[in-house]
């Protein structure tokens, strides 16, 4: 699991990230093409960011009648979010000729009133109209929108916000394989994975995780490796029972904690958030952290070797 660097989404907080780049964006404007009707923008990022805080605060409270509160809250930061976007709206309509120049701060600021938009509908339906928002309708930052809300089953931590990794190590520990999953299942992976691997390498035994099993993923790798370790979820029947018994199974399952300890060597190396911005530039910050995993790898075990040719000598 690799963090992208986003703070912890709430409603209000992306909600207020939508408004404070449009006022950043129209802030630029004005004081470059003296757009007229924005002297006083400080005042309006001031203003919603103190009913941002105030709908915060509600929120973090107990006590008798916190509902109330915080609907309250909600229906003031909505009035003045709602009334951001006319204003925006009427500026656009009332641009002085020059500065159509301005294309990239202009689409800048059209992207960003669209996540405003957004985040007031969703900030709406979910507290004031007490609708449950599908997670699929989610967004976790309008920075970094490749972001997923992974749930780690884990009590600390028991979500991250980033990208999932599947790494694949060689009996050296050399990661001979990555991939950045992309909103999929562990288990689905498997078939184009294999392929990948079977392409370059003829396989004696593999051992997985029991988030990759699925008969399908059984069934297409037992026909190719020898010694096949892939636990399955849930209860075992008598003949699964008796195979993952085997002496076999149990040495090579015993030796699987080898990738959990690279995995964690990559944690603490860098590799456990990208403070990267952008997917493009978050894909290439992983893929240079496998090739220095690998040069290290590689650049200790040469070292040893020498050592040990000197002692010998």
């Amino acid at each position: 699991m690799v963090e992208s660097n986003v703070h912890f989404p709430t409603d209000y907080n992306l909600l207020w990230d939508s408004a404070r780049k449009c006022l950043e964006s129209i802030a630029h404007l004005q004081k470059k093409h003296d757009l007229p009707g924005w002297r006083k923008a400080s005042n309006w990022g001031r203003d919603l960011k103190n009913k941002m805080r105030a709908l915060g605060r509600a929120g973090a409270s107990g006590g008798k009648g916190k509902e109330k509160r915080v609907k309250n809250a909600a229906q003031l930061c909505l009035e003045k979010a709602k009334a951001l976007p006319k204003k925006l709206e009427c500026s656009k309509a009332a641009t002085p000729p020059d500065i159509k120049a301005e294309v990239k701060r202009l689409t800048e600021l059209e992207s960003f009133m669209k996540f405003l938009h957004k985040r007031i509908d969703l900030l709406e339906r979910r507290i004031i109209e007490s609708e449950t928002i599908p997670h699929c309708k989610k967004m976790f930052s309008i920075f970094e929108d490749y972001t997923e809300w992974i749930a780690k089953g884990k009590m600390r931590p028991n979500v991250e916000l980033g990208k999932k990794i599947g790494i694949t190590t060689d009996q050296f520990n050399l990661i001979v394989d990555y991939q950045i999953m992309e909103h999929r299942a562990d288990s689905k992976i498997v078939p184009e994975l294999a392929q990948r691997m079977f392409s370059q390498y003829q396989v004696e035994s593999w051992s997985f995780d029991k988030g990759y099993w699925h008969k399908n993923n059984k069934a297409l790798l037992s026909e190719k490796v020898e010694w096949l370790v892939l636990p399955k979820k849930g209860k075992l029947n008598a003949e699964e029972a008796e195979h993952q018994g085997t002496p076999v199974f149990k040495k090579l399952r015993n030796k699987h904690s080898a990738v959990e300890s690279n995995i964690n060597e990559l944690e603490h190396r860098g590799l456990n958030r990208c403070p990267d911005r952008g997917y493009s530039n978050f894909k290439r910050y992983v893929g240079l952290a496998v090739c220095a995993f690998n040069l290290r790898k590689s650049s200790v075990a040469s070292s040893q070797k020498g050592r040990l040719k000197r002692l010998k000598t």
